[in-house]
């Protein structure tokens, strides 16, 4: 079931930016991704989206992606995410990608297993709370954003 609702949230994704589709097909065998999971690492990044298995112990950093819209799908653990609002002490730390201590205000939304959370890119987002640990998959799809 997991598989399934993954398998289409990325058909989703994928349908609505109408990214170019990549010229190979791509086979992340089992053991990849559960070592991946086990460090909370990217699987593929390339200029079109970003496939990422993510683990978090702890709450991190708000952040705000200017290009690259999350599509967030919860497979272990849970946690509150706020999104929204504004970014507390914002500060770039890559091109296009801000992080901040903490959002004020926005919106916070209790997240469990199988609950898939898209976050549009510009809207900012933070783990406030996890009860972890928090393994889920991010989609990175990148859009065209602003360049500079």
């Amino acid at each position: 079931m997991r598989a399934l609702t993954l398998a289409l949230v990325l058909v989703a994704a994928g349908a609505a930016w109408a990214q170019p589709e990549p010229e190979e097909v791509t086979h992340l065998p089992a053991e990849r991704v559960r070592t991946a999971f086990a460090r909370g690492e990217p699987l593929v990044e390339n200029a079109a989206f970003k496939v990422h298995a993510s683990r978090r112990e702890q709450p991190g950093l708000a952040e705000v992606h200017t290009r690259d819209t999350d599509v967030v799908y919860v497979l272990e653990g849970t946690a509150t995410l706020v999104t929204g609002g504004s970014v507390v002490e914002p500060r770039e730390v890559a091109p296009q990608e801000i992080r901040g201590a903490s959002i004020a205000g926005g919106t916070a939304r209790a997240l469990a297993p199988g609950d898939v959370v898209i976050v549009p890119a510009g809207v900012p987002h933070w783990f406030r709370q996890v009860q972890g640990p928090l393994l889920y998959y991010v989609v990175k799809v990148t859009g065209e954003g602003d360049a500079s």
